[in-house]
């Protein structure tokens, strides 16, 4: 079983990363939204591994951490819930925002999930429900160090009057990315962002 692949981004989408180990040997890996945005503008990078073994296919999935990979497990050990669907789920639902919809049975907001029916969004609160309630799983994605240049764009954001769920996902993207970056650029990538 492969827990994690570190090597070389040698290409890059929303969807997929291909990483080249040192031995020469490079990895096709589906990932998430919020693991693209923390790869972007990077050489390198480490990500978790979930594998999916099937009689036709081995697929691999990587995440930017363990937490993502762990929400991602709980998903697709829901009834009805496969890989591709979890990795949808997970790419439009931030960590926090998804555990936010299950702790309060908000069905509907799933069901506006492509792939997500009424069923299967009811079986995703009923299973994962007493989860988040119990800390059993961890489902608040780590994407970026809080660090006082974080704290002070987001601070800056909401004094101009922008959403701060919004403005906290998109420092979370721009500081996984760039975690030096100045707390200017910061601000000016977050508003083109949001």
């Amino acid at each position: 079983m492969i827990e994690y692949i570190k090597g070389r981004i040698e290409a890059l989408t929303p969807a997929q990363v291909t990483l080249e180990t040192a031995t020469g040997v490079a990895y096709l890996l589906n990932i998430t939204l919020p693991s693209f945005s923390a790869l972007e503008g990077k050489t390198e990078a480490r990500l978790y591994v979930h594998e999916v073994i099937r009689d036709d296919a081995w697929i691999l999935y990587g995440f930017v951490d363990e937490d993502e990979r762990r929400l991602f497990r709980s998903l697709i050990g829901v009834s009805g819930v496969g890989a591709s669907t979890a990795a949808i789920i997970l790419s439009s639902l931030p960590g926090d925002e998804l555990a936010e919809v299950i702790a309060s049975s908000n069905a509907r907001r799933l069901k506006d999930i492509k792939g997500i029916g009424a069923k299967t969004a009811e079986r995703i609160i009923v299973d994962l429900r007493d989860k988040i309630k119990s800390a059993d799983i961890t489902l608040s994605i780590k994407t970026a160090a809080r660090n006082d240049a974080f704290d002070e764009a987001f601070a800056a954001l909401t004094i101009l009057g922008f959403d701060k769920k919004q403005s906290e996902k998109a420092l979370n993207a721009i500081f996984s990315a760039e975690p030096a970056i100045k707390v200017e650029a910061a601000i000016k990538k977050a508003m083109s962002m949001m």
